[in-house]
């Protein structure tokens, strides 16, 4: 192992591996340090993302979607199944088998890179020097010209709900449950909450979610959680708003929840508590006191827009920093400094990160929402098409949800696009693109999409902002 290097990373999650490779790619000298370690006792390079969050909970979805399908829709497409039983051990099988492979992918990356994967704990000394502690043990000192910092986010642990990793347990355990569940409690009905209770709502689980915020996706536009709270609602998710925990304890063998809403003090009793309340950056141990690197009030490592910190040469990216804790940004932030380090142009156009839940149906975003343009007063237009008009959707027979478009009234340039619907995930791409070029409405008007297609209903109500639809009434 080498004592210097061009660039040091510290975490390889999306964020840090992106960064390490990048940088490689310039030809600098890269060592990449993480110290994640599974439930097997294994390091494993990926972070949270590939190994306990984005990766498995879509595998599990992807199962549970389908175990569901199976039983509620095959009937109408004139398949015949007869009983449909869900196995569990091989499903958890399956997410684990994806999660090795493409966590030994990010290792392959690193070596095909010659970036050198070091497995074991990377903290911050003063001028830019590394403690690496390896996973036997050893230490060493490694000089670093630049260093990365990207070491993720944990999730929130409430004082009143301690996970005891059985009975109330964080989102990672909340992955990897042995069986389902009769009665699931949730947490949060955010993203990680919403995704984690659909899963074992599928299987069978009594799910209720209970969320402290009044409204259904605070963040998302309007319309669109209006429609996602009446498609979970069909599903059979309890989801309770503007509920407060207040405690949690195991009894035996349930939880018993204690939470407060507007109608007084309520309880109710689960067998399972997932905590999905949020996540915070994950820096312990990270800065020795002379690193010289500051943190803010919520614990995120101050950077500037281009991910810099206070001490030169050490930059900060992904979910330690700023921003949305998404892993796309991350690894766009890990390109952007990489290119930086190397002598390039390079920035992050942080007004179109895309959002994305993995419901059924799906939903994703980009830019502002319709509430937000309000309060900016800038004078705005919009349209919407729904999917019960898309002969795509039809014959796939998932005709919920719709598109909507923000666009402004003096110029055209499209503000935000707002997607519930099938394939939500996917689509959010085009209007991603299209607001990376300021392009208008009228642009996506002028542009031919495949028929018959999902992607039409982006179209129709880019058409609809000027009242153009030609499949809709406008």
């Amino acid at each position: 192992m080498k004592k210097q290097y061009d660039v040091v990373v510290i975490g390889a999650g999306p964020a840090g591996y992106i960064a390490a490779i990048r940088a490689a790619q310039h030809g600098l000298s890269v060592a990449c340090i993480d110290e994640w370690k599974n439930k097997d006792g294994k390091n494993a390079f990926g972070g949270t993302c590939l190994n306990a969050g984005c990766i498995p909970s879509k595998a599990l979805l992807e199962s549970s979607e389908l175990y569901y399908r199976a039983q509620h829709e095959f009937k109408s497409h004139g398949i015949t199944t007869g009983a449909v039983s869900m196995d569990v051990a091989t499903m958890q099988k399956r997410r684990a088998a994806i999660v090795r492979q493409l966590t030994g992918g990010v290792a392959g990356l690193l070596k095909a890179n010659k970036v050198e994967g070091l497995a074991g704990h990377g903290r911050l000394l003063a001028g830019r020097k590394i403690e690496f502690t390896a996973v036997d043990g050893s230490m060493l000192t490694i000089d670093a010209t630049h260093v990365i910092l990207a070491t993720g986010s944990a999730p929130i642990e409430l004082p009143v709900a301690k996970f005891d990793d059985v009975h109330i347990v964080d989102s990672w355990a909340a992955l990897e449950f042995a069986a389902v569940p009769k009665r699931l409690g949730v947490v949060g009905a955010g993203v990680i909450g919403l995704e984690l209770g659909s899963v074992w709502a599928r299987l069978g689980a009594e799910v209720t979610i209970i969320e402290a915020m009044d409204e259904l996706l605070f963040m998302a536009d309007r319309d669109i959680a209006n429609v996602a709270a009446k498609d979970f609602k069909k599903q059979g998710l309890d989801i309770r708003l503007g509920a407060k925990l207040t405690a949690a304890a195991v009894k035996g063998a349930a939880v018993e929840v204690s939470y407060s809403d507007r109608n007084g003090a309520q309880s109710l009793q689960v067998d399972k508590l997932v905590v999905a309340v949020g996540r915070r950056p994950f820096t312990d141990g990270l800065l020795a006191e002379d690193a010289g690197v500051p943190l803010d009030a919520k614990g995120f490592i101050e950077v500037n827009h281009e991910c810099r910190t206070r001490v030169k040469g050490v930059f900060a990216i992904g979910d330690c920093v700023r921003g949305p804790m998404l892993a796309h940004k991350g690894s766009e932030e890990g390109v952007m400094v990489a290119d930086l380090i190397a002598g390039e142009i390079a920035e992050v156009n942080y007004d179109v990160v895309p959002s994305v839940i993995y419901t059924a149906p799906e939903i994703a975003w980009v830019g502002k929402t319709e509430a937000q343009v309000q309060a900016s007063g800038r004078k705005y237009k919009k349209g919407s098409f729904p999917f019960a008009a898309s002969g795509r959707a039809k014959a796939m027979e998932q005709t919920s949800g719709l598109v909507k478009i923000i666009a402004a009234e003096d110029d055209d340039e499209i503000l935000g696009v707002h997607i519930i619907g099938p394939m939500a995930g996917e689509l959010i791409a085009e209007a991603v693109l299209a607001m990376e070029f300021s392009a208008s409405t009228e642009d996506l008007q002028r542009t031919i999409h495949a028929h018959p297609s999902l992607a039409e209903a982006m179209h129709e109500a880019a058409l609809a902002v000027d009242k153009r639809a030609l499949n809709y009434p406008n």
